[in-house]
């Protein structure tokens, strides 16, 4: 029988953007990108266009993973260092409403009670955007304060951007937050409205050890991207190169032979004759599925994506419209949409794996219905009301985010199957199903 505190949570009457924080709008949502939060905004600026042309007459052309690097991280004009998340290019689930993370609040919860109620629980959010997601998170970790009265938790954020490291602090902490020395793990440390301490990291591998919940949502569709083209002479790197025609414009070009990324990405048994490959995504799930494996927790991960069947889907994003990945680099987006069939490849058998599933799925086995029922009782006039109507809309409609955006766990293999005991072959408690992969069940 499952826990009556899921139904407490769903039946909470909080309003829609509780603490005075307004949310996106229809208008404002866009494509995938990096991290839970707005976008960072467009701007001009040809800075990183004269450094990729002086590193491609020198050295000559790069890999697509090279240029989304240069494009989106460049230490002096990427589109994400050199940008806060306000005002952004496109609005993500997290700001459209609060019921995602709420409810993923909710799963982390679920599967932390699923394993026994540990001591000690870390949430680890990878490009938390302006930190929306954590907030809802926190909101509902207040909301059952006493669930985790014994449990001592922490929030651990991987950022790599200075000034959304800032919209994070404002958000989550009031913008009390101090530096760390630069030898310390954490760059930036403070205590979250709620009491509850946050960390801040430049990458996974600075997190500490031990039981943890890792949240990407939208985060790995803006990881570089490795592009290949099968041809009458075999498989060959799409690459970028200077237009000869246009000497200040760049195109894409085919590697004349084989490179090493051909060599190591491409599997034996592979169909399509265009694929993508994100090597750092792979890298992060192996990190992940090994950290999982030693210290439990899980992994939720919810993304543009596809379970290994898509071709080409690198594009830009500028001004909520389509855009040319190759014009202005370090103006627009760039994504890809995550190949989640490589993830589960990348995680080589040390832990289980469930999903892909399609939001709206996810969202419904959640208890989001009976949530949205409690938030429209409690809304107080039509204007909230509409406006509920419209996030739900937009997080649920098939054409909008509903089947476009997937769900995948990463979970330890005891979490799925029991380990055998000879002695108890019959287990008298069977496992709780994971929630959010099937139907929530309510007492």
């Amino acid at each position: 029988m499952a826990p009556l505190w899921p139904r407490r949570l769903l039946l909470l009457p909080a309003a829609l953007g509780l603490g005075g924080r307004r949310r996106g709008s229809a208008a404002a949502l866009g494509p995938p990108g990096s991290g839970s939060g707005a976008r960072p905004c467009s701007g001009g600026g040809g800075g990183v266009l004269r450094h990729l042309l002086l590193k491609l007459r020198a050295t000559g052309p790069l890999t697509v993973a090279e240029y989304m690097r240069e494009a989106l991280t460049n230490p002096g004009q990427g589109y994400y260092t050199r940008r806060g998340g306000v005002g952004g290019d496109f609005v993500t689930a997290p700001e459209v409403s609060q019921l995602p993370g709420e409810l993923v609040g909710l799963w982390c919860l679920s599967e932390w009670m699923a394993a026994g109620r540990p001591a000690a629980m870390q949430l680890v959010e990878l490009g938390p955007g302006t930190g929306a997601l954590t907030d809802d998170i926190l909101r509902v970790f207040k909301q059952l304060a006493s669930l985790l009265s014994k449990c001592d938790v922490s929030i651990h954020l991987v950022e790599v951007s200075p000034k959304l490291s800032e919209t994070q602090a404002q958000m989550l902490t009031g913008g009390k937050v101090q530096s760390n020395s630069e030898d310390e793990p954490a760059y930036m440390k403070g205590i979250s409205k709620t009491g509850i301490p946050i960390y801040w990291y430049r990458g996974i591998q600075d997190v500490p050890q031990g039981y943890s919940f890792y949240v990407a949502h939208e985060f790995l569709d803006a990881l570089p991207i490795h592009k290949f083209q099968r041809t009458e002479k075999g498989w060959r790197e799409v690459l970028v190169d200077i237009d000869p025609e246009a000497p200040d414009q760049l195109r894409f070009v085919l590697s004349p032979s084989s490179t090493p990324a051909t060599e190591n990405f491409i599997q034996p048994e592979e169909t399509r004759d265009h694929v993508e490959v994100c090597p750092e995504a792979g890298v992060l799930i192996q990190r992940l599925a090994s950290r999982i494996e030693k210290d439990g927790g899980a992994a939720l991960i919810a993304d543009y994506g596809h379970d290994g069947t898509k071709t080409d889907t690198f594009r830009g994003f500028r001004n909520h419209k389509l855009h040319d990945v190759l014009k202005a680099p370090g103006t627009a987006d760039l994504t890809a949409d995550v190949d989640f069939s490589y993830l589960r490849k990348m995680a080589q058998g040390k832990i289980a794996t469930l999903g892909p599933i399609k939001q709206r799925e996810f969202l419904k086995n959640m208890g989001v219905d009976l949530r949205m029922q409690v938030l429209l009782q409690n809304s107080r006039d039509s204007a909230t009301r509409e406006q509920l109507l419209h996030s739900y809309d937009m997080l649920m409609n098939p054409k909008k985010m509903g089947d476009r955006f997937h769900f995948f766990a990463l979970l330890p293999h005891h979490r799925l199957t029991p380990p055998h005991k000879e002695h108890n072959l019959q287990s008298k408690s069977p496992l709780p199903p994971v929630a959010g992969f099937g139907e929530l069940l309510l007492k």
